[in-house]
């Protein structure tokens, strides 16, 4: 079985631009949790600044990732953020370092 991949993916909303921004990450959710390997997607938003938004997902693997990345809800969302956003997202992809306990450990 392929190590899970956890995604950190940070995106600063233009001034004017947050709730589109949130609207379009929130309505991906329902399609990207039904995608395979999807075992977490979920949004935040940096406390105290409205604008900036932090995607935190894991996925199944590598394979599964690229096929999300690839896919139509992503294109869907890249349309819609194409002129929302101050820069590109800043994205992260991590290796888990399971630690302690194996449900507080690790993502």
């Amino acid at each position: 079985m392929a190590n899970p991949i956890v995604v950190v993916a940070t995106m600063l909303a233009k001034p004017g631009e947050e709730d589109t921004v949130e609207k379009t990450l929130s309505g991906a959710a329902v399609s990207v949790h039904v995608e395979q390997g999807c075992l977490l997607y979920a949004l935040h938003r940096k406390s105290g600044t409205p604008g900036e938004f932090v995607m935190i997902e894991k996925w199944a693997s590598r394979e599964d990732l690229d096929a999300h990345l690839r896919g139509a809800v992503m294109r869907e969302v890249g349309v819609a953020l194409r002129n929302a956003l101050a820069a590109p997202p800043d994205v992260k992809l991590l290796d888990a370092l399971p630690v302690g306990d194996s449900n507080l450990g690790t993502l």
